[in-house]
């Protein structure tokens, strides 16, 4: 059995006040429109830490360089997913072997100071989400005795409050998990929910019946912060079955199964029996639809959301193995990352539904996508396998009429080996 190890909350080395004077270093090229934040998970440094790439994106070509300095250490192991601040002054970093979460504050040139070190609800964080002061992290396993990777138990969602520092740049500070009750999270039920008055807990309706393994794979919260969603999958069933599970956002972060705790939505339901192995999940700007990659099937499903309720409006065939999805924020477009064929499909989108616009190359395994938040104009894979020792990272100049792609000048550009994250912030955004 492995048990999660618990450690205090820990303030790393950079303080505050030493940030506030790099602060006063502006970006080295006043053309940057965008700094864009690479984890990569191959372990380096006496600490075998992951690091953090930054890359500046020129606003005029498209082009991505590394700032001097960069990379920096994910101030953990294994760093695999990566949040930004509804502010844009702070980065989270979720390190899965250290079951932690790394809080960095983003100094104007794009250098980021680590500033504190939590630990998540669960065991083995794999995905994050941040809307507004709530932060959402998913575990591959709920915090359990008995749950390890030698005998695996199913994930769990939680919920971390940002309190936003008065500094300048602010300095946010993770607080502890929004309680379920009894609990610090909100275990991913099959047989659904239900509710103690007593005790305020939402549990799993039949827990007799929980013998299946439950695996998380992302997480998506909506734009206006009603609902989040977690895709999943039954690691146990053969071949296995999709999942979307959703959850409304009360006030001060809290969780409440969406539908009065029906089970979650089973993707395999229906003619084509979507969902084998769902790897990503994406919103609309209006909250009105999801999209959800399915890696088995090449897929990218289509649901509409009302009343929380889950309605498939269309599926699309996409490249091998999708491994990430973003929507632009702006234009009706959705990207697809397939990680076998080291492709970016792109999508027009219409009341939901999308329509192929054609297929990009990238570098080698892309598990990773942004859209650069200044001008919703250029579009970055982050590349596993990248190419020799390194990892790298493709850059694409959007057409925001048509949503097709051209590849920026020189890339894709070399990065960390094994990248796994991609994250953006508008160069403008601090002061």
């Amino acid at each position: 059995m492995r048990m999660k190890f618990n450690k205090s909350s820990q303030l790393l080395l950079v303080s505050v006040s030493s940030l506030l004077m790099a602060g006063l270093v502006t970006a080295c090229s006043t053309l940057t429109t965008d700094f864009v934040f690479v984890t990569s998970s191959k372990a380096a440094g006496t600490n075998n830490y992951g690091e953090i790439d930054v890359f500046e994106i020129n606003q005029q070509s498209g082009v991505m360089r590394q700032i001097p300095t960069s990379p920096f250490p994910s101030g953990g192991r294994n760093p695999v997913a990566e949040a930004i601040s509804a502010d844009n002054y702070n980065l989270y970093v979720a390190n899965q072997d250290d079951n932690s979460i790394v809080q960095f504050v983003i100094g104007n040139d794009g250098k980021v100071y680590p500033q504190n070190t939590v630990n998540t609800p669960g065991i083995y964080p794999l995905a994050i989400a941040i809307n507004g002061t709530n932060l959402f992290v998913v575990d591959t396993y709920q915090p359990l005795p008995v749950c390890s990777t030698g005998d695996p138990c199913s994930g769990s969602i939680g919920v971390l409050p940002i309190t936003v520092g008065k500094t300048s740049p602010p300095s946010d500070t993770l607080g502890a998990p929004v309680a379920n009750g009894n609990l610090t999270y909100m275990p991913l039920c099959l047989t659904g929910y239900t509710y103690s008055s007593a005790t305020l807990t939402w549990t799993c309706a039949i827990p007799a019946s929980e013998t299946h393994i439950i695996t998380p794979t992302a997480v998506n919260v909506l734009k206006s912060g009603a609902d989040v969603f977690v895709t999943a999958y039954d690691a146990t069933a053969s071949p296995n079955v999709g999942y979307i599970f959703g959850f409304v956002v009360g006030t001060g972060g809290g969780l409440a199964p969406l539908n009065n705790g029906a089970p979650p939505h089973n993707m395999g339901t229906g003619s084509q029996g979507l969902g084998i192995r769902p790897t990503a999940v994406a919103s609309d700007p209006t909250s009105s639809f999801i999209f959800v990659a399915d890696s088995t099937n090449a897929l990218v499903v289509s649901y509409s959301i009302s009343s929380g309720t889950l309605t498939r409006v269309g599926a699309i065939s996409t490249g091998n193995q999708p491994a990430a999805v973003a929507v632009d924020p702006a234009y009706p477009f959705v990207y697809v990352a397939n990680s076998l064929d080291n492709t970016v499909s792109a999508y027009s989108m219409s009341s939901g539904v999308l329509t192929a616009l054609g297929t990009y190359a990238t570098g080698e395994q892309p598990v990773a996508i942004g859209i650069d938040p200044s001008t919703n104009h250029f579009l970055y894979t982050a590349n596993f396998l990248g190419s020799g020792i390194n990892g790298t990272v493709s850059g694409f100049e959007l057409d925001p009429t048509a949503g097709t792609l051209v590849n920026s000048q020189n890339s894709p550009y070399n990065a960390n080996a094994q990248p796994t994250a991609v994250a953006a912030i508008p160069h403008q955004s601090n002061p």
